[in-house]
């Protein structure tokens, strides 16, 4: 089993920076990636950044140059620097892992922690 824990979220300004941070620990074997989702009120749970062992990283266009994604492979945690925060990157971000085994591919969640952006 493997979890995931978050942290580094709250409330900030317009303009503002956070940085979250997901440790995850348990029975893990091969990562293939770790990245972060977020899902705002009555949306559908949608990418933000993924670092990808063998292909780097990828950002949604949203947050392109304003956030980056990175890990720390020693300690099996990756963050995510936000900066130049906007009212539309309130919501909850979820940490997301997914691992290789036996060729099969397992995706594990944190448990959100909110983001939430005033004007």
């Amino acid at each position: 089993q493997v979890q995931l824990v978050e942290s580094g979220g709250g409330l900030v300004q317009a303009g503002g920076s956070l940085r979250l941070s997901c440790v995850a620990s348990g029975r893990i074997f091969s990562i293939n990636a770790m990245g972060w989702y977020r899902q705002a009120p009555g949306k559908q749970r949608e990418l933000v950044a993924v670092i990808r062992s063998s292909s780097g990283t990828n950002y949604a266009d949203s947050v392109k140059d304003r956030f980056t994604i990175s890990r720390d492979n020693a300690r099996n945690t990756v963050y995510l620097q936000m900066n130049s925060l906007k009212p539309e990157d309130t919501a909850v971000y979820y940490c997301n892992l997914a691992t290789v085994k036996g060729g099969l591919t397992y995706q594990y969640w944190g448990q959100g922690t909110q983001v939430t952006i005033s004007s």
